[in-house]
Order: structure tokens, then sequence, then C-alpha cells
């Protein structure tokens, strides 16, 4: 008897967290108010560098990813001018935990719940909220490559590795935005094993006549094709756009 009702509590608790869990995703894509994106800087090399750069930023710093999601919400008609909010919070002093090395699915389960929980333990931020992006820094004149970037929809918890840079800070955005769309539900646009965006769901003008090069990148696909086999990072999210599937993903466009 004891072990029915322990099965029973069990199954019951986790009945509520995925209720919980559906509940709240589908707040974040409602769109009749501002969703609130908190930023969580990390020191990804504990250089007296990038934590130099970290002390510097502001939520200014990020303003042009809540100024992308109004331009865009604004060309599908959006109730709420303002889709997201952006927060700074302090300085997180630790790292959050690597994802495996493999894909394997109970391995990946594992990892989400340990970010999840990671999350919780180090939220430095006292205020409003919904969405955690821990921004994990890095000097680039100690690495020119960065690890990948990830967000999760179940949790709305992301983590991107960005360079400490004034000069790379827009481009540092444009991977910001593309993870919080993750968060919102959009799937990636673009091929795993060449980064090439996929035609035409992962290109912002996919009719273009001539095709390449694309003038924009869709923020999914997170490159400008420049022809078949190349295409570049934009610089900054005025060279973005959101694309028609992306949209509905994200509930923008309803069926």
């Amino acid at each position: 008897m004891f072990r029915k009702i322990r099965i029973a509590i069990l199954l019951f608790i986790l009945f509520m967290v995925g209720t919980t869990t559906w509940l709240t995703q589908l707040r974040s894509t409602d769109w009749s108010r501002s969703q609130w994106l908190v930023v969580y800087p990390v020191n990804g090399d504990g250089s007296a560098a990038t934590d130099t750069y970290i002390r510097s930023l502001s939520e200014d710093s990020y303003a042009s990813i809540a100024e992308f999601l109004a331009r865009e919400g604004g060309h599908y008609g959006i109730a709420v001018a303002q889709p997201v909010e952006v927060q700074l919070a302090p300085q997180v002093h630790a790292l959050p935990p690597a994802p495996p090395p493999s894909r394997q699915p109970l391995e990946v389960a594992l990892w989400s719940l340990h970010l999840r929980w990671w999350a919780w333990r180090n939220d430095s931020y006292d205020g409003p909220g919904n969405m955690k992006m821990f921004v994990v820094y890095h000097d680039p004149a100690q690495r020119d490559r960065l690890d990948h970037s990830l967000g999760l929809q179940k949790g709305l918890v992301g983590v991107v590795q960005a360079f400490a840079s004034e000069r790379m800070a827009e481009q540092n955005n444009v991977i910001i935005a593309h993870e919080l769309l993750h968060l919102f539900g959009a799937g990636d646009k673009y091929d795993l094993a060449t980064n090439q965006p996929i035609h035409p769901a992962g290109y912002a003008e996919p009719d273009r006549q001539p095709l390449y090069p694309q003038q924009f990148a869709e923020i999914m696909g997170g490159r400008i094709p420049l022809s078949p086999s190349e295409a570049e990072i934009p610089r900054h999210l005025l060279g973005v756009v959101v694309g028609e599937q992306t949209a509905r993903e994200i509930r923008w466009v309803k069926d």
C-alpha cells in the first residue's frame, strides 16, 4: 500500500511539473504583454580583462535585442509594441554545467535538469524576469573560437558563449537573440554540419533573384548566405530578420 501511495505522489508531482512547464511556455508566447529577459554575465576564463569588460556592461548593452524584436514583431502585427524587455543581473561567479559530449537522450535530459537546477541556484537577479540567459564572456586575446551556445524552451534558460569585446558586442547580441528565440520555441534553420542556412526557411529573402548573395540573415538561419557554400555571421541585428516559419513557431503568426 505504501509503495502505491509513493508512486501516486510521484506521478502527481510529475503531472504538476509538466503542467506548470506547459503553462509557462504558453504564456511566454501569448504576446499580449512584454516578456522579461534577464541577462546574467559570467566570466568564462577568469581573466582580469573579461572581468573589466563585464563591469562595463549595462542594460543599454543589450538594447538592440529589444529593438530587433519590436521591429520584427511590428512587421507581423503582434499586439504588444515591446515584445521583450531586457534586464541585466549582477555577475554570476560560477560556470554553467557543460553539455554532454554525446547526444544520447538520457544524458541530454539529465544535463538539462542539471542546468535548470544550476540556473536556479545561481539566480543573482532580484526583480521580474521569466527568461534567463547566462552569457559566458571570454577574452578574445586568449581564444578565437567559442563553444556552441544553446537555449532550452523547457525551463526558459539559455547559455551563450560570447567575446568580451566592445567591437563584438553587437555580434554577441545576434547570438543572444538567436538563443532567445529557442526559448520561445523556434528551431534552428541551418545545417549542423556546415552551419550553412537551409533554403528556404533559413533565408531572409528565399525568393530573391538572383538568390546570392543575400543581404540579410534569418535569425534562426544564423548567417547571411553569400553562395551555396558560404555564409557569414551578421555584425548587427540591423542585418537580421524573423522569417515566416520562425514567426509561426513563436506564435507571431497563427494558422
